[in-house]
């Protein structure tokens, strides 16, 4: 379940600007920030002139109102509804020293209110606030428009990204991630360093498979875990035809991965999905790994923890489950056209949900890839189905070992209703441009997978990882 973001709300005022505005402003602001959802901190009137700053200690009242608060505030929108004092703004900030996303808003003058009483200025007052801002080294993220009106659809836009960049950026503080296992010997591709994402303030825990092996084997058949564990994969995606020795295989391996993730506090795993676990256990663990990404606790493939980590920011941006996909074939000759694919552990909640018997509901299979070095005896697991024509945003996060930093791409695009007949988890995706990115991608190494997630938050994604984390990130348009 998706946390309820929490906003800090400073209002803006100036004295020979109309004072009512600060009053009204903030009350409309408010408003809005609850109809969307959001909880608020704030100064009431009671605290200061009409809730506003504007004197050096007003500042100091909304700091400290606002570290007594730390531990819940995940960004804060900055009004103006009038100029506002950039001053009193950016010593609030720095003395709060909250380390959050800040979203500037100033609300935009009407043409037939431009008399003394009414002026607003905010247009004016925005840029002083933010040159204030950018003095202070401060970091700040803007409207689309210069100004506009909170009640505005546009403005209820603008504060879903920010509000999902707050999450992100909140998200990621002390993340700590799972390798299960080595990274399989053919996958080059997702070398990663965890030196630089411990840098980033994300820490990886490792567990050997054979220790996974042997804590599954260890369990007693009538553990009450074991038998919830058994239903719940029963229930999440038909299995018929499935062996119930690799169902009891696949349940034993899942309380093992639940209770080292509980135990470890982790936010979300990579798996060494094949071949050993094929061939010393008998099961794929694609099922567990979707079950795992469809309740928002990413898992990907191949030891892939940079991917997981790319589907792990979409998820907090989103409140929905991501899925890690190769970039896998052209579509014909539709230079904006592609085929994504895994063989599959995707979240059940992406795949289009047909009636019982329709070749397209997810179902669980046999890997067919390496059914035939392995033994399909020893592949059952799989999630097979197609993905649903939707809008989504794609995201690969990277080390740049060489260049000693984080690097990520981020876009947004649509899945299709095109004709395809293949068998793991499947969709045709269709991006703007598609050729550029496919450029970029080759061009600067970045590896074949992908996260994927059914949802429109690329801005969000790029403002949290660019201009708050610092990393090297390009936004394909």
């Amino acid at each position: 379940m998706q946390k309820q973001t929490t906003l800090g709300v400073i209002v803006g005022n100036r004295g020979f600007f109309p004072d009512h505005l600060a009053l009204s402003g903030r009350e409309t602001t408010l408003k809005v920030l609850a109809e969307e959802g959001i909880k608020t901190v704030a100064l009431t009137p009671e605290d200061t002139p009409y809730g506003s700053i504007e004197s050096l200690e007003d500042a100091r009242k909304c700091a400290d109102l606002f570290k007594q608060h730390r531990d819940q505030i995940d960004g804060v929108v900055v009004t103006l509804p009038n100029f506002g004092d950039e001053r009193a703004i950016s010593n609030a900030l720095r003395w709060a020293n909250l380390d959050v996303p800040v979203l500037v808003q100033a609300y935009p003058d009407e043409p037939a209110k431009m008399s003394i009483q009414d002026r607003r200025d905010s247009f004016c007052g925005k840029m002083s606030a933010c040159n204030n801002l950018r003095q202070y080294g401060l970091k700040y993220s803007l409207t689309t428009s210069h100004t506009v009106d909170p009640e505005s659809a546009e403005f209820r836009a603008d504060l879903a990204q920010f509000a999902a960049t707050c999450r992100v950026v909140s998200g990621l503080k002390n993340t700590r991630l799972g390798a299960i296992g080595a990274r399989p010997a053919a996958f080059n591709t997702v070398r990663y360093s965890e030196k630089l994402l411990e840098r980033a303030g994300i820490s990886v825990e490792t567990l050997d498979l054979s220790e996974v092996f042997g804590r599954a084997e260890r369990l007693g058949g009538d553990d009450a875990g074991l038998k919830a564990k058994l239903e719940q994969i029963r229930e999440y995606v038909p299995t018929d035809g499935i062996p119930v020795e690799a169902l009891d295989k696949m349940a034993r391996f899942g309380v093992v991965v639940d209770n080292w993730m509980q135990e470890a506090e982790l936010a979300a795993t990579a798996v060494q999905c094949w071949t050993s676990m094929q061939e010393y256990y008998g099961v794929v663990p694609c099922t567990l790994m979707s079950i795992m990404s469809n309740s928002l606790l990413p898992s990907a493939c191949e030891t892939d923890i940079a991917g997981v980590v790319g589907m792990y920011v979409m998820a907090l941006a989103s409140g929905k489950p991501s899925a890690i996909v190769d970039w896998n074939n052209n579509y014909g000759d539709d230079p904006d056209k592609c085929v994504i694919f895994h063989c599959s552990n995707l979240p059940k909640d992406i795949f289009v949900d047909k009636p019982i018997g329709s070749d397209d509901i997810p179902v669980m299979d046999y890997q067919e890839i390496i059914a035939g070095t392995v033994g399909k005896e020893n592949t059952f697991g799989t999630v097979v189905g197609r993905v649903r024509a939707d809008p989504f945003t794609y995201c690969r996060v990277s080390t740049d070992d060489l260049n000693g930093k984080m690097a990520a791409y981020v876009g947004e695009g649509e899945l299709t209703n095109d004709p395809l007949q293949t068998f793991g988890g499947f969709g045709v995706a269709r991006i703007p441009n598609l050729q550029k990115l496919l450029r970029y991608i080759c061009e600067e190494g970045f590896e074949h997978h992908v996260a994927v997630n059914l949802s429109q938050y690329a801005d969000a994604v790029n403002e949290a990882l660019s201009n708050y984390l610092g990393w090297d990130v390009y936004y394909h348009h």
